[in-house]
């Protein structure tokens, strides 16, 4: 899908500039996973932000009307989609429920939150998109709801194939405002990397279960 070029430079200078991600190729992180990493991101930073949330929920919100026009619900997955799905809800005028990673275990018992009729036209939302395993879990809990899921949004994604090839093999279409490429640019010209460490953070990206081992 086409995204705006440059709202996603804005949000990739944006996220850099109040760390909500943070590249270190010198001396990576470890995820919860144990797989180390060059770059860590917590995206839901930009919520103590006014400007930039109100900047990506207007984003979000023009990109899903315009990809997904038929929209008549928002979706967020907890716990990180649930805020700007929230927003985004609020800018479209739309009605709001979120998804759980599983059932609650008392009173209910649900893992729809909301009160959205499961044959509303749904987008659902994410703050980020790695191998879209969790996104796709959420995606599989929703439609075995009966929820009529158009696809899904998020803030960044770090573009991995196996991804790409996830949400194909799922039918669920998806698109995020910034990726892994766009955000590379704009740290080398902004000086939060240097031009030397483009090849390394590259290596990363086509292979992240094999890279600083």
């Amino acid at each position: 899908m086409q995204i705006s070029e440059s709202n996603a430079t804005k949000i990739a200078e944006y996220l850099l500039e109040i760390k909500a991600i943070k590249l270190q190729p010198t001396n990576p992180f470890t995820w919860a996973s144990g797989l180390k990493s060059p770059i860590y991101s917590d995206n839901r930073l930009s919520l103590s932000h006014p400007q930039i949330r109100t900047f990506i929920k207007n984003a979000l919100a023009a990109e899903i009307k315009n990809h997904y026009p038929s929209v008549a619900g928002i979706i967020g997955v907890a716990t990180a989609g649930i805020a700007p799905g929230a927003l985004v809800a609020d800018a479209m005028d739309l009605p709001f429920g979120y998804v759980r990673t599983e059932a609650k275990k008392h009173g209910m018992g649900k893992q729809v939150e909301g009160d959205i009729q499961p044959s509303v036209p749904v987008v659902v939302i994410e703050d980020l998109v790695s191998t879209g395993k969790s996104s796709l879990q959420a995606i599989d809990a929703l439609r075995a709801y009966g929820s009529n899921v158009l696809g899904l949004a998020s803030i960044f994604t770090y573009g991995f194939d196996s991804a790409k090839l996830n949400f194909e093999n799922a039918n669920c279409p998806c698109f995020s405002l910034c990726n892994y490429d766009t955000l590379i640019e704009v740290a080398v010209a902004k000086g939060y990397v240097n031009a030397s460490d483009r090849e390394v953070l590259a290596t990363w990206r086509k292979s992240p279960e094999t890279w600083g081992i």
